[in-house]
C-alpha cells in the first residue's frame, strides 16, 4: 500500500496499514531520544506509554490540583505550575507540565526550560490543536524535552504527531495498542504543512515531501 497522503489525513480504513518499523524491547532503561532529556522507562507490554519503539513503564506521575507532590518525577497543570513556581522549580527531581488542548503557553514561554517533560492533551480525534502546540513550543520557544501526547491518540495520528515534534504517545486504544506491538506505523510523505528539512513537491509546490 503507498504512504498515506495527507490530504486525506490520518484516518485510514484499517489502523497503520504500512510497515515502516519494528518493535524493539529491552531490559533496561535506554537512553532519551534526541529530541531532550525525558526519561525512558523499561520496556513493560502492559504499559500504555509508547515511546522509544516499545511500550514502556511511565516513570512519571500525574498530580492533582492540591495535596503533596511526593516524590519522583510529577507533571502538574498550568495552574498549579504558576501558584507554586518557586518550590516547584527548586525541587531536585524532573518536573512536567500538563497542557489542556487550547492552552495559551505564551505566559509560560519563559520557562519551557524548567520542564522535563509536556504533555499536550488530544481530547477527541477531530481537536487538532494539540499539532500547533507541539510545533510552537519545539520551534519558537526552544523546547527540548519529552513532549508527550495524551489522550485520545491513536496510531494513524503518531507519524502526524511526531512531525511537530511529539516523541512519547499515551495509546490505550487497542487496536492502534496491536498495531504498535506488532510495527505497522503509517508513513507519510506529502504534507500541506512545510518543515525546513521538506522539500517540495514535483508539480505540487504548495505541498512538501519529507525525505525517505
Amino acid at each position: 500500500m503507498p504512504p498515506l497522503d495527507a490530504r486525506t489525513g490520518p484516518a485510514a480504513a484499517e489502523p497503520c496499514p504500512v510497515l515502516t518499523t519494528q518493535v524493539r524491547t529491552a531490559a533496561a532503561p535506554v537512553q532519551a531520544s534526541s529530541a531532550g532529556a525525558g526519561l525512558v522507562g523499561e520496556a513493560d507490554a502492559n504499559g500504555t506509554l509508547w515511546q522509544a519503539d516499545a511500550f514502556r513503564r511511565d516513570l512519571w506521575r500525574r498530580t492533582p490540583e492540591l495535596g503533596e507532590l511526593g516524590v519522583g518525577p510529577v507533571i502538574v497543570s498550568k495552574a498549579r505550575f504558576t501558584a507554586e513556581r518557586a518550590q516547584l522549580v527548586s525541587r531536585t527531581v524532573p518536573i512536567g507540565l500538563y497542557l489542556p488542548s487550547g492552552a495559551s503557553i505564551d505566559d509560560i514561554g519563559a520557562d519551557v526550560a524548567v520542564f522535563s517533560l509536556i504533555a499536550g492533551d488530544f481530547p477527541k480525534f477531530s481537536d487538532g490543536r494539540g499539532f500547533s502546540t507541539a510545533r510552537l513550543l519545539r520551534e519558537k520557544y526552544g523546547f527540548k524535552g519529552e513532549l508527550r501526547a495524551v489522550g485520545n491518540v491513536l496510531c494513524d495520528q503518531i507519524p502526524f504527531m511526531r512531525r511537530v515534534g511529539f516523541d512519547a504517545f499515551e495509546v490505550t486504544h487497542t487496536p492502534s495498542r496491536r498495531a504498535l506491538r506488532e510495527g505497522r506505523i503509517a508513513e507519510v510523505r506529502l504534507s500541506y504543512q512545510p518543515l525546513p528539512s521538506d522539500a517540495p513537491a514535483q508539480g505540487r509546490p504548495w505541498l512538501r515531501r519529507t525525505p525517505a
